[in-house]
This record gives C-alpha cells, sequence and structure tokens, in this order.
C-alpha cells in the first residue's frame, strides 16, 4: 500500500500544468483531490513519475449559467457542487448525485472534473453526467476542443483524453422547466460506491403524457450508460405504475453488467430494473 516514488510538483495555471506533462515525457499525471489516483497509486496499478498539482488553479474553479447549459469547473468540489445555487437551480440531479459521493472528507475534497474524466465506471457523477448531455472541455497543446461525454469514456478508467491536455470545465444542458430529476443507488457500505446507481429526468406536457426522459445507470457495468429502451418506452405514454414497471424491465437492453464478489451479474440486472422503476416513480407520480 506504498505508492512508488515519484516527483511533486504544483503548477500554477493551466498553460503551466501543459508544459508540465509535456516536459514529463508520458510519465506526469495531474492531481486534484486525488481521491482517484492515490488508491491507484498505493496498489501501484499506476506509477507516474511526477505528480502535477492542479488544486490551486482558480482558471479550474467556479460555476455559472451559460445559455441553456451550466458550467461548472473542473476543480469544483462535490461538496461545492452538492450546495451551489446555480447548480441546484437549474441541474438539481447534478447536486443530488454529488450529496451521495463517499463521504464527507472525500466531498470536501474530491472533484467535478476528477470524478467524471477518471471514468470509473463505479462513480455517481456520470449518471447524473450523461443524462444532462455533459461535454468536457479540454485544453492541450493543439488548444482547445469540447467533447461530449458519451465520446469521451470509451471504457472502464480509458479515455479519449489527448496527450499532455487538462479538462478544465463540464458543462451540463438545462433540462426542460417542467421536469423533475432523482438519483437513487444501491451502495457498496464500505466505499459508498454504487453496485447500481439511477439518474432519471422526466416530465409530462399539458395532456399527462411523458414528453420528456432521460434515464442514466451507472456501477453496473464496464461504463455508465445511458438507458434508451426504457426512455422510448415511456415517450408518449400516461406514467402509472405498471407503465413505469414494464418500461424499467428494459432497463438492461443490450447492457453488458459487471460481475464481482459483492454482485453477480444477474443480481445487477435486477437491481437496474429495481432502481430505474424507483427514480420514474418518484419524479412521475
Amino acid at each position: 500500500m506504498i505508492p512508488a516514488k515519484f516527483d511533486y510538483v504544483r503548477a500554477d495555471s493551466i498553460e503551466q500544468a501543459i508544459q508540465l506533462l509535456q516536459e514529463s515525457d508520458g510519465e506526469g499525471k495531474l492531481i486534484a483531490g486525488g481521491h482517484s489516483l492515490l488508491p491507484l497509486m498505493k496498489f501501484r496499478l499506476t506509477e507516474p513519475g511526477t505528480l502535477i498539482d492542479i488544486s490551486r488553479i482558480s482558471e479550474l474553479k467556479g460555476v455559472h449559467k451559460d445559455g441553456d447549459r451550466v458550467v461548472v469547473g473542473a476543480m469544483t468540489t462535490h461538496r461545492e457542487a452538492a450546495t451551489d445555487p446555480v447548480i441546484k437551480e437549474h441541474i438539481p440531479i447534478l447536486a443530488e448525485a454529488a450529496r451521495q459521493v463517499g463521504d464527507i472528507q472525500i466531498r470536501n475534497r474530491g472533484t467535478v472534473g476528477g470524478n467524471i474524466a477518471h471514468a470509473d465506471p463505479a462513480a455517481d457523477l456520470p449518471a447524473a453526467a450523461i443524462v444532462l448531455d455533459a461535454e468536457l472541455t479540454i485544453q492541450g497543446e493543439e488548444g482547445e476542443e469540447t467533447m461530449s461525454l458519451d465520446s469521451f469514456i470509451i471504457g472502464p478508467l480509458i479515455t479519449m483524453m489527448p496527450e499532455n491536455s487538462i479538462v478544465t470545465s463540464i458543462s451540463f444542458a438545462i433540462p426542460p422547466s417542467h421536469t423533475k430529476s432523482a438519483y437513487l443507488k444501491y451502495f457498496h457500505p464500505a466505499s459508498g460506491y454504487p453496485v447500481v446507481g439511477v439518474a432519471a429526468v422526466a416530465g409530462t406536457d399539458s395532456n399527462g403524457k411523458i414528453d420528456y426522459v432521460r434515464v442514466g445507470i451507472t456501477g453496473a457495468g464496464d461504463m455508465v450508460f445511458r438507458a434508451e429502451a426504457v426512455e422510448e418506452a415511456l415517450m408518449g405514454q400516461v406514467p402509472s405504475e405498471s407503465v413505469i414497471d414494464s418500461a424499467a424491465g428494459l432497463a438492461v437492453e443490450n447492457a453488458d453488467m459487471g460481475s464481482d464478489l459483492f454482485a453477480l451479474e444477474e443480481y445487477r440486472e435486477q437491481l437496474c430494473k429495481i432502481y430505474t422503476a424507483r427514480a420514474l416513480k418518484s419524479v412521475l407520480l
């Protein structure tokens, strides 16, 4: 449980962080809250030659509304996301998910950018991010680019992050004002990680029919995914317990479930259906 030897340096700006990554010749790793990287280092699953501390770069912090999206600085902590008035007003599901991350120490130090960019298949925030059509702003050697979350994450702990680049912010689409949202999870009692976590955003039109629905599931497989079959089954329907239960039965359609000592594949499948139904009922009934 002791990391391999490494050097440490603090970056004072985004440009300096990129420069330090370049100078590390592929041996550098960015560290902010450290709650994703340090456990991997302790198990020696990763052995960076240099840790580049970006925790004091002010450009990476802050939350603001930009048109129909909310932009969250990558260094925004979980606690800040859970309590920020802009997030609570416009994308409350992100605040709800942030409140459920780990314990108080993790929420005080862990960051929104780190949680999402790490691509941990059992992280909480990606479920909320995927239903909010999250987009990551990435700055690197060639300048700045924007990448959607579903394009960015390609596997467990595997992303399309360009070399020598840094996630500077994540923007989230603001759902229609008539919708409600919920994030529910069944979690590991020791770590708080979701065995299955379900984020749902949904609403009905003036005729009582579902006209907007998004369902995201984390913890169940190799990476977060949208339960699109559930969404398609619900669109245009008048919500009822039977309608929601029937649609929730499609939660794992075309999805690959994970299996470990805590939960077998079949158990996770059942949890996905149950928690999808609970989340949807909480916002539609």
